[in-house]
């Protein structure tokens, strides 16, 4: 049986009285926003990282690579039952509650010793950070009034993009100049000042059911099914997917535990995750679309890098300040989006977004090896015009028809999808990289033979240059062929980047006819209030 708590105290107080409701939307905003961008940078932001903490801690690339694994895997386990949790505890103890054991776990992470306790501390990490997306989403649509509802979203979303995006690069740059446990210990100012603001300012959810009893097996499947496919994600490239038994049991323990979880979750009278909210059809469309827009958007953000740093030998730092005037241009756009959200029909402005996002990544794919910065401007603002249009509307479309109580269900599933989405884009993306690489260099080489004068005349004059630099006559020949070889790697390189761009623009374009689905385009405060 749920039972509905009231919040006591002076914030329910200031919440419902009047005008003095939404007195501190912008510091909730604020609040809520930084949190949950600190966790979206912990995403992405020890990848760059992983070489030193091998050294550090003498740990193999398969070890290590349990320091992102973990973290994620908790994340994404949280995300959907973050709505039942913050009922359990109530709105503004599980907020507060979810950023200090973030900031607590992230100390730890930086003071870890060994591999273990890095390990452990990121799986802390997660189950801290995995509840604060869903959560500030459905947070802010309760601060703000209904026809300001998109100048929330913009706020949150402007960080939701830009997060992931700059978390490389932030990475790298701390560890250039000072050490890698620093990636971890500026999450501790950043995350007592988003918890201070949110004891302070985020009051408890109005309308809060609290169950009476404990969906042990709803949590338990969702912990196997979850946690099994986004290990299978994570891993899958390096053992060969499906070449491998482990692979294989991790994908049928996936379905077969989620299956289980749909059942089990629609008979049962209190489930951990709501499912009925699904009968939305424009919820069910946007969540799709938001998994699509995650596969494209993640997929797109981890190429880049690849590109830049292994075919161009930029830095972490030097790909960033190319990112970043794309990232700006996407936290312009929804600003201006926020403020227009209840003029604008999201049928309309996702699908100018998609096309955006397609133009950039075409441009991206007709790119050459000689390619420099300056080619990728343009691309990127193109890129960040076009998610600015789709973040904002889409959220508020796919949230439109909920009732308040059903909107943090519906926020935690649309964050989840969007999570699995983006983690299947880079597992995808990662693993046509390198098969099209090695496709386009087989092509290549049918064409670089030692019988053809050409290639002969190549390695001769590098042979010849190598010699008068003092090297002997056999290295020569050896280097020269090195060489050759590179550049062959390196332009089919080119080829297969261009391929996973247009892969890219066409998954996001391919989800477009689900917007057929939407009754209505329109945000939740330009249809009247909702109850």
């Amino acid at each position: 049986m749920a039972t509905t708590v009231a919040p006591s105290g002076a914030s329910y107080t200031a919440s419902v009285a009047g005008a003095d409701r939404y007195r501190y939307k912008y510091l909730i905003a604020i609040s809520v926003t930084l949190a949950a961008v600190l966790e979206l940078i912990d995403t992405s932001i020890v990848n760059v990282a992983i070489p030193h903490m091998m050294g550090n801690l003498g740990a193999t690339l398969d070890e290590i690579a349990w320091v992102s694994t973990g973290y994620i895997i908790a994340n994404v386990i949280v995300i959907p039952i973050s709505a039942w949790l913050s009922a359990l505890f109530g709105r503004k103890r599980y907020i507060t509650g979810s950023i200090l054991l973030f900031v607590l776990s992230s100390f730890f992470c930086g003071a870890a010793t060994s591999l273990g306790g890095l390990i452990f501390w990121r799986v802390i990490q997660g189950i801290g950070g995995g509840g604060l997306l869903s959560t500030a989403q459905s947070t802010l649509y309760e601060s703000f009034p209904p026809e300001e509802a998109g100048t929330g979203m913009a706020i949150f979303g402007m960080g939701v993009m830009v997060g992931p995006t700059l978390g490389p690069t932030l990475g790298g740059w701390i560890t250039d100049n000072f050490n890698w446990p620093w990636i971890f210990y500026i999450n501790v100012p950043l995350g007592i000042i988003a918890a201070l603001m949110t004891w302070s300012y985020v009051p408890d959810a109005e309308h809060q059911e609290r169950r009476a009893t404990v969906d042990w097996v709803g949590i338990g499947l969702l912990a196997i099914g979850i946690g099994s496919l986004q290990w299978m994600l994570e891993r899958g490239e390096r053992y060969d997917w499906f070449e491998s038994r482990f692979v294989t049991t991790l994908a049928v323990t996936a379905f077969v535990s989620l299956a289980l979880l749909v059942w089990h979750e629609l008979t049962t009278d209190e489930p951990v995750i709501d499912f009925h909210v699904l009968r939305s059809r424009q919820l069910t469309a946007g969540t799709l679309i938001a998994a699509m827009l995650g596969f494209a958007l993640f997929g797109s953000v981890f190429i880049l890098p690849v590109f830049l740093q292994q075919l161009h030998g930029f830095t972490a730092w030097q790909t960033g300040k190319v990112i970043l005037p794309g990232a700006l241009a996407s936290a312009f756009t929804m600003a201006i989006v926020g403020r227009n959200a209840n003029k604008l029909d999201a049928r309309y402005t996702v699908v100018a977004g998609a096309m955006l996002f397609f133009a950039s990544m075409y441009k991206l794919s007709v790119l050459t090896y000689d390619a420099g910065a300056q080619d990728l401007f343009w691309p990127l603002i193109l890129r960040g015009v076009g998610l600015g249009l789709i973040f904002v509307p889409l959220t508020n479309a796919t949230m439109a028809e909920l009732d308040v109580t059903q909107l943090h269900q519906g926020t935690g599933l649309f964050n989840l999808t969007r999570q699995l989405g983006g983690s299947l884009g880079i597992a995808l993306m990662a693993t046509l990289l390198s098969r099209f690489v090695k496709g386009q260099k087989a092509l290549l080489t049918e064409h670089v033979v030692s019988t053809d004068p050409s290639v002969l005349s190549r390695v001769d004059a590098m042979t010849r240059v190598l010699i008068a630099k003092g090297t002997t006559v056999g290295a020569a020949k050896m280097q020269a062929l090195a060489i050759i070889d590179r550049q062959v790697t390196a332009q089919a390189s080119v080829l297969a980047f261009s391929k996973i761009y247009i892969i890219s623009g066409i998954a996001l374009v391919a989800s477009l006819p689900l917007l057929l689905l939407f009754r209505t385009g329109r945000a939740r405060g330009a249809m009247g209030p909702m109850h």
